[in-house]
């Protein structure tokens, strides 16, 4: 019988816990330090996924067969190294690897060394150098920080006075704290967004899916960028646009960091703005996303370790493909649906009384991202307090599952977006991808 370790405890955590016990009944799942609603799938362990050793220690401890690593500091921290060193098997990259999600500056350069398509950039450390810079720019552009800021170190500009704008923001006033203290300053893209997914093992690449994000916090892709308010799969990838994927980006990118000698092991994901001129990254993460890990996961035919397993015994081709077909369902879809605390992204409600979440699990699948009990009742605890996730034949039905399962649910303050989805739909519908 598989003992399983899960690091974290939001929704993507959540939805990593309910995939591992869905695919492998029987199975002893740890996750540290976990939330309400993975409690009922697993053993929660209350560590910080900050506190390194004491989670190495607890790993070890509990031995398990492998080790998924959900959120990005932890690997940017270097935990992958801690628990190798123990002998541990583990599904995410060492800390030198996952410098490509914890510096843009590196994984811009990378990219450039690789000859993977992206945005032109620019690095500067002198905020009064980047400003010079943002006063030369003709054209829209985007100002990211250097390092983690929970995925909110991003701002998207219209004209100089707001990249100079970001800047000062970022760099003088440090709203992202010290992973603001250097900046990556691009060209804007322009085209569809779109979150792709593949499982690398050193130079061993197979594809995992794509789904589509919503960022911005408000309809219409308005307001300011969250971690995510919402996302949907599969994303319509054509087998042409995959194999261009995986052969321009994903591919080069995995080689590259092998020939630094810090392979690649565990989920990549790149961000992509699909552009006219064929797909382009904006960032890497180390990592699988959320809320789009909520909307891949419920959509993979089989379990992690063992797709893990394959790409390690090196059963992937070219275009990505496992040797036993596609992991992902191609006949389903998924929509998931954010509920937030209000005051999200500035600010957060917590101690809330949350209501409804049996209800709506007659309709959705329901993730915890930040929740807690208190007095025998779930409260929220975080920005983003749920994932209501729906399934069905197609975007359409998913969406509307999602949106029933939405309708069940109330606590004060309660944010969403009610239009997740609708561009794919769009896209769908008018036979693009």
């Amino acid at each position: 019988m598989r003992t399983l370790f899960v690091i974290g405890g939001g929704g993507r955590e959540h939805a990593v816990v309910w995939h591992l016990a869905r695919h492998y009944p029987g199975a002893t799942i740890y996750c540290a330090p976990g939330n309400p609603g993975i409690a009922r799938l697993a053993t929660c362990l209350p560590l910080s996924a900050g506190d390194l050793d004491g989670l190495a220690d607890a790993v070890a401890r509990c031995n398990p067969d492998l080790v998924v690593v959900g959120p990005e500091a932890p690997l940017v921290g270097g935990l992958a190294d801690r628990l190798q060193a123990r002998g541990l098997r583990v599904l995410g990259p060492t800390a030198a690897a996952a410098r490509i999600e914890g510096s843009k500056a590196f994984a811009k350069q990378l990219m450039a060394r690789a000859g993977v398509p992206t945005a032109p950039f620019l690095v500067f450390d002198d905020p009064r150098a980047a400003v010079a810079h943002a006063r030369r720019l003709r054209t829209p552009a985007v100002v990211k920080a250097d390092g983690l800021a929970a995925g909110k170190g991003v701002v998207v500009c219209d004209g100089p006075d707001e990249v100079e704008a970001a800047i000062r923001a970022i760099m003088v006033d440090a709203i992202f704290g010290d992973a603001g203290r250097r900046v990556v300053i691009e060209e804007r893209l322009v085209g569809q967004e779109v979150s792709a997914f593949a499982l690398v093992d050193g130079e061993a690449v197979a594809w995992l899916g794509a789904a589509q994000d919503h960022k911005r916090l408000q309809d219409g892709d308005r307001g300011p960028n969250t971690g995510g308010m919402g996302a949907v799969a599969p994303y319509p990838i054509s087998a042409a646009l995959r194999a261009r994927i995986v052969g321009e980006i994903l591919q080069p990118v995995a080689s590259a960091l092998a020939s630094q000698g810090c392979p690649y092991r565990g989920v990549l994901f790149a961000g992509l703005m699909l552009t006219a001129h064929g797909p382009r990254v904006l960032e890497f993460n180390c990592r699988l996303g959320d809320p789009e890990a909520q909307v891949l996961l419920p959509l993979l035919r089989a379990g992690l370790p063992d797709a893990f397993d394959a790409v390690c015994r090196g059963e992937t081709g070219a275009d990505g493909r496992l040797a036993g077909g596609d992991l992902t369902v191609s006949d389903r879809a998924t929509c998931g649906v954010v509920l937030a605390s209000g005051g999200y992204p500035a600010s957060t409600l917590p101690g809330v009384p949350i209501a409804g979440v049996e209800e709506a699990a007659g309709a959705a699948v329901i993730f915890h991202n930040g929740t807690a009990e208190a007095g025998g009742r779930l409260v929220t605890a975080g920005g983003r307090v749920l994932t209501v996730v729906g399934q069905g034949p197609d975007v359409a039905a998913a969406r509307a599952r999602a949106y029933a399962g939405v309708a069940q649910i109330t606590f004060e303050g309660m944010r969403y977006r009610t239009d997740i989805g609708a561009r794919l739909l769009a896209t769908v519908s008018a036979g693009g991808g």
